[in-house]
């Protein structure tokens, strides 16, 4: 038995009855069950603001042989005349008569108007006459249709995404639908005249499960200043794509990602996720990659030299040419990946690996470059390697992919590669949504993945850092250099290859990270095809990636170094002392007739003044720390420093005024410390 809802004009009432007279009768009335779309799912950024949400609007239509005549009579001009005011699509004696007349004509379900209300104007409607009765008494009947509102409209729009009627999408709406979209449920519709179908009673006998809401990495502050500075260089240059994304060092979140294309007519707009679907030849920025693996397989080190002539080198038939008018002659490893020498790169990979090129593979693979990455988000292109055994290996092979020619990966492989370096290492996979939850109850929680242990050894790593920094401090990348803090990275520069020859058009690349004594943050920028005088990565992408990376440094308080309190001694009472060995300025005090009194009985001390004399006090040197150097001779600091294991560079002269190196934190041994000195 089942039970069957039998609705007449104005009396419904419930039989039982068996399934094969169910089927007749459901046959002869035009029941049936229809779906009820569940609400979707909200989307959230890092701090909680909304990318997406549903917003409910509704559809008006009315039952109008429900209304008592009384009721109707003397609520019918009024209601015409409000729903001509609010739609102004006909007069009030226009909409009077399709009331009357679908009245008249038994008609239990007419569409008022097809423009669909808020929810605000539907608690309005339901103050009018007649509609004031509500849906038995009163016959209207508000349709709900959920409609996906994007409360920042085209930010971040193609990493938020879609998706359609057919099922198709991109990005998290499409790659997390089946947690936001929850569970559809099942309502009783009546079919009436001209195929349209009313809804016999607002319940549900399945009902709908709404769904879930995911939260995302993407912090909108962020994302806004990274499409403004992508969508400004796309611009300048008349680019035809290009791709920025910004990466948390330590947690692999995903905190800004904006891909544009242009529209053949001046302007831009998200069509096509390039950072993660695009593969493409990484050109100069996959020689990080080649050096990985020259310094990992081999005892070269980066004071060695390599003559790159006059940037030109015959490999069998083929030409490697180095962009830099006359090549740069003989340079050491670490000038040729600063300057960006593919001669270099090309000659030492050849020389090196040239009979094992699997061996210089295998770097490829444990780097997690030939394989795609498994991100949360769906689309990810599948990276192409050649290798040995393709037919499409040659002699050539090897020597082009040294300098990033041959094969194609995504710039987001390319940017978790760099990431791994600034990570002390680890290699981690790049995060989009944290977390799944209910209302304020978290459903699932998603952790930072690792993808390898370490990437390669401390010695290389330490070198690696050298490279990266040197590239932006002496090499391709100088004009992103600036006082404030350090940038670590390479850039690129590769042609566009089409139908198998490559074109005078170009793909233009910066990629690292920042600050660089303590990295915090890693992003990638490529503009693709710029057009005019600029055409090579550290001009095009390079001044979005320092644009971007100015703004999260003026933002982020926490990467700026504390200043010291500047110490004042009264001229002619003291000679300048203010850091150094105790034994060595105790000498140097009773030789000048000062008077001192020590604190400590600490080797390294720092001054104050306490009346007449100076206070020789405590400058703790701690095992695997950076020392405090302020105020030291760079004599002192020196000695120091490289005692601790630090690499010292510096510029100006006299007594050490900054350190970039924070005093107490922990030492990479072989990284890099800058001094100022004044």
């Amino acid at each position: 038995m089942v039970f069957a809802v039998c609705v007449a004009a104005k009396i419904s009432h419930i039989q039982f009855v068996d399934g094969d007279k169910w089927e007749k009768m459901s046959e002869e009335i035009n029941f049936d069950y229809k779906k009820i779309k569940a609400t979707r799912g909200n989307i959230y950024s890092d701090n909680g603001s909304l990318l997406a949400t549903s917003l409910p609007f509704y559809k008006v239509a009315i039952d109008p042989t429900l209304a008592k005549t009384e009721i109707f009579k003397s609520g019918i001009d009024s209601l015409a005349m409000m729903l001509s005011r609010y739609y102004k699509d006909k007069s009030t004696a226009d909409y009077k008569q399709l009331l009357k007349d679908a009245r008249a004509a038994g008609k239990q379900y007419v569409v008022v108007n097809r423009k669909q209300i808020n929810y605000q104007t539907k608690k309005e409607m339901m103050t009018w006459p007649i509609f004031r009765e509500g849906r038995y008494r009163g016959g209207v009947i508000f349709e709900k249709i959920d409609v996906r509102y994007r409360p920042f409209s085209n930010l971040s729009r193609r990493t938020v995404g879609f998706v359609n009627e057919d099922g198709k999408g991109a990005g998290l709406e499409y790659s997390f639908d089946d947690v936001l979209s929850g569970q559809d449920g099942e309502a009783l519709f009546q079919k009436i005249a001209g195929s349209t179908w009313k809804p016999v009673f607002d319940g549900t006998n399945v009902k709908a499960v709404n769904g879930l809401d995911i939260h995302s990495t993407i912090d909108i502050n962020l994302q806004d200043v990274s499409e403004t500075s992508l969508y400004q260089a796309m611009k300048r240059h008349n680019a035809d794509e290009g791709t920025v994304v910004v990466m948390e060092v330590k947690t692999g979140h995903i905190k800004a990602i904006s891909n544009l294309s242009s529209d053949g007519h001046g302007d831009f707009y998200e069509k096509f996720n390039h950072a993660i679907g695009g593969s493409i030849e990484p050109g100069s920025t996959f020689k990080l990659v080649t050096m990985i693996a020259l310094l990992e397989d081999t005892n070269l080190e980066l004071t060695d030299s390599i003559n790159t002539g006059n940037g030109e080198y015959t490999f069998y038939n083929r030409k490697v040419k180095d962009h830099h008018e006359g090549g740069f002659g003989k340079v050491t490893v670490q000038q040729a990946f600063e300057l960006s020498s593919n001669v270099a790169m090309a000659k030492l990979t050849d020389k090196y690996f040239g009979t094992k090129p699997s061996k210089f593979l295998a770097h490829v693979d444990a780097l997690k470059l030939s394989k795609p990455l498994g991100l949360q988000i769906t689309g990810e292109a599948y990276p192409k390697i050649t290798r040995p055994t393709d037919k499409d290996w040659s002699g050539i092979t090897l020597p082009w992919m040294a300098y990033g020619y041959g094969l194609e990966i995504t710039p987001l492989h390319t940017l978790t590669l760099y990431n791994a370096v600034a990570n002390e290492g680890t290699m981690i996979k790049p995060v989009f949504v944290t977390s799944v939850s209910k209302a304020d109850r978290v459903k699932q929680d998603f952790e930072t993945e690792k993808l390898t242990g370490k990437i390669c050894s401390n010695k290389t790593l330490n070198q690696l850092r050298i490279l990266l920094e040197g590239v932006v401090e002496n090499g391709t990348a100088k004009n992103l250099k600036n006082a404030h803090y350090r940038i670590a990275g390479k850039t690129g520069t590769a042609q566009i290859l089409e139908n198998g020859r490559y074109e005078k058009r170009y793909i233009t690349s910066f990629v690292g990270y920042f600050p660089a004594h303590a990295p915090k943050y890693s992003a990638i920028v490529l503009i693709k095809n710029p057009r005019g005088f600029y055409q090579y990565g550290n001009n095009v992408a390079g001044p979005v990636f320092k644009d971007i990376a100015d703004n999260i440094y003026a933002r982020d308080i926490n990467l700026h170094m504390a200043m010291e309190k500047t110490k004042t001694m009264e001229p002619g009472v003291f000679p300048i002392i203010r850091a150094g060995k105790q034994d060595e300025l105790t000498m140097l005090s009773n030789e000048l007739g000062v008077s001192n009194h020590s604190a400590t009985e600490e080797e390294w001390i720092k001054t104050s003044k306490s009346g007449s004399s100076v206070v020789w006090k405590k400058n703790a040197v701690v095992k695997d720390q950076v020392p405090d150097v302020m105020g030291m001779t760079f004599r002192d600091a020196l000695y120091l420093l490289e005692k601790s294991g630090l690499r010292v560079s510096f510029e100006g002269k006299g007594r050490v005024s900054n350190q970039s190196l924070s005093p107490g934190t922990r030492i990479t041994k072989g990284a890099i410390i800058y001094l100022r000195l004044s």
